[in-house]
């Protein structure tokens, strides 16, 4: 039960809640440009085009562009994300969102059956399971808004990649191994991320010759050749052909939107992160300002985890019951992320024992969601893909991609090279219901026609008085923790390199369990967090794909790191006034402009 404080702040800050003012950033310049992704080739991507006179807007579509080449697995021109961006000239920050929508046939109970109950994996695998991408729509909008290079220019390095072939890693081969039975389903997808119908070996080149195609027609006619044309028809043709319930309209009526990012103040830290249809900005605002008002210093490594976890479980039961599509629903957002709100929550932590989330006020069955979360299938979270930019005019830009499940949908439509995604499954397909990464919602997030599914992907900047950072990292339900770890770590006066290598734990509300690597808890740490009432579980692989950046404005220092986990990389260098270097134009082969209307199945 709630106490009668928090009653009485749910009804004072629900009337309404006004945040203080933030302190404004001073306009100066880093000496170096920095770039941290998730492949070595979406890195190098970046770099040249900041060589070629291009801005972190410009290297932004480009390693997005990238990406979804190399890393099928992750992101893609068939899903979509969020680029949260600083435009140092206008000192303007906002978000970009790139986030699928339902087609216009969806509908809330799409993926239940006659009995009301979830048919399994149904908003996991095949092109049902597909909402309409904006990753397209996003590296336009940018290009054409934030961007100084052409379009043509900067899809160059991706096209190139595509045509010639990427080798398999030992990362690839994992994540195939993960989805392969479903990728074998799918003849288009086997073709092209499969050899001989099963996990390539090391080495092997993966060719997107139709990928490559369908970027040569945007580059040549911008984004809505992705949502009006060629791409278009051919996409809707071959989701209809197997099931799906793509219309031409869907991509066509496809919306970039511009929002205002979550901003809030931690100790002496501005925190500017995503807000809904991500749920990260909130549950951040929410975990650091219940922390904020203890003093974790001097507190033992189990004190700390305990609190950290008491305040994630919180965050994570909040956006369970409150968070979708703000488009749509009615999103308590100033009240969720005001600290008057963190207060009350405060008030029912024990420094010495757990909270049981079912002690916690009821969402939407919760009891059914309790029972069924822990036999969830989940990843090990290190599909979605994140990077970071910061280039010498202190323009940035945090971005977090994907197509949700490893290789999303797995279903490829034929002709375009196009893998879709499955973010479907990240609506609340029945509440209480839990998604594949254990995460439950109710009606705030229930699908319907037009609607963004909720996302944890929380692409962040802090910024102080002398310095700023960018972080944000893959990981599904996991994403939130993750970034937060980092932000502690960011406090307590770690190197960028401190950030994306801290050992992590992860507690979500439902199941009602802290999930940790190996070594995030030493054994000691483990017994009294037992002995509190926690209940542990240890992950058998580490998760996460952190890729940050850091500018100290005082010393002119700048510093980026990739997560070792995997196997992305960091550069940090000086990008000349002035530059001779010139790409070659494309020739790419000229698709029409508006295709014709497929033909409808049944």
């Amino acid at each position: 039960m709630m106490t009668r404080t928090v009653l009485l702040l749910y009804c004072l800050l629900s009337l309404s809640a006004q945040a203080q003012p933030l302190p404004q950033e001073a306009q100066q310049t880093p000496p170096q440009a920095a770039i941290a992704t998730a492949h070595p080739l979406a890195t190098q991507a970046g770099k040249d085009i900041l060589l070629y006179g291009g801005n972190a807007f410009d290297a932004a579509v480009a390693i997005t562009a990238v990406l979804a080449v190399v890393e099928p697995y992750s992101s893609g021109l068939g899903g979509g994300g969020f680029w949260l961006i600083h435009d140092q000239k206008k000192n303007k920050t906002t978000m970009i969102d790139g986030r699928e929508m339902a087609p216009g046939q969806a509908h809330r109970d799409m993926y239940l059956d006659d009995r009301g109950e979830y048919i399994a994996n149904s908003s996991v695998n095949g092109p049902l399971a597909a909402g309409i991408p904006g990753t397209v729509a996003a590296m336009a909008h940018l290009a054409k808004n934030y961007g100084v290079l052409p379009l043509k220019q900067v899809l160059q390095t991706a096209i190139q990649i595509a045509e010639a072939g990427f080798p398999v890693t030992e990362h690839y081969r994992k994540m195939v191994g993960f989805r392969l039975e479903v990728l074998q389903q799918y003849e288009a997808s086997a073709k092209i991320f499969l050899h001989n119908n099963e996990v390539p070996e090391l080495g092997y080149l993966i060719v997107q010759k139709d990928l490559a195609q369908t970027l040569k027609r945007i580059a040549e006619k911008g984004g809505n050749e992705f949502y009006q044309g060629l791409t278009a028809f051919k996409m809707v043709n071959s989701v209809q052909a197997s099931q799906g319930i793509w219309q031409m309209a869907d991509l066509k009526n496809y919306t970039i939107k511009e929002r205002e990012p979550i901003q809030f103040q931690y100790r002496d830290m501005t925190i500017t992160s995503v807000p809904p249809p991500s749920s990260g900005g909130i549950a951040l605002a929410t975990i650091l300002q219940i922390l904020q008002n203890f003093d974790l210093k001097s507190l033992n490594d189990s004190q700390q985890t305990h609190l950290i976890v008491e305040a994630m479980r919180r965050a994570y039961r909040d956006r369970a019951e409150f968070l979708g599509d703000s488009d749509f629903v009615d999103v308590p957002v100033k009240r969720l992320s005001h600290p008057w709100y963190a207060d009350g929550l405060r008030e029912s932590i024990r420094l010495d024992k757990a909270f049981p989330s079912a002690d916690l006020p009821d969402i939407s069955s919760p009891k059914k969601a309790i029972a069924t979360t822990s036999s969830t299938q989940q990843t090990e979270g290190q599909d979605t893909t994140h990077f970071s930019v910061l280039d010498t005019q202190g323009n940035r830009v945090s971005a977090t991609m994907s197509i949700n499940y490893p290789f999303g949908s797995g279903f490829t439509a034929n002709g375009t090279g196009v893998l879709l995604n499955d973010e479907m499954d990240d609506f609340s397909a029945r509440p209480g219901t839990p998604n594949v990464y254990g995460l439950v919602g109710a009606e705030a997030n229930a699908v319907a026609p037009g609607k963004r599914p909720l996302s944890s992907m929380s692409p962040t900047f802090v910024s102080t008085q002398d310095s700023i950072a960018l972080l944000g990292t893959p990981g599904g339900s996991r994403i939130i923790t993750m970034v937060l770890l980092g932000i502690l770590e960011l406090e307590k006066g770690g190197t960028v390199t401190d950030w994306v290598t801290r050992p992590r734990f992860h507690h979500q509300y439902l199941p009602d369990k802290i999930f940790y690597e190996a070594n995030a808890l030493s054994e000691d740490t483990q017994a009294e967090l037992q002995l509190m009432g926690h209940q542990l579980q240890q992950q058998d692989s580490a998760y996460g794909n952190m890729q940050a950046i850091s500018w100290n404005k005082e010393t002119g220092v700048v510093q980026a790191a990739s997560d070792p986990r995997v196997e992305g990389q960091s550069l940090v260098f000086d990008v000349p006034e002035l530059t001779s270097k010139i790409m070659p134009e494309l020739t790419p082969e000229i698709a029409p402009e508006i295709a014709p209307e497929p033909e409808q199945t049944e």
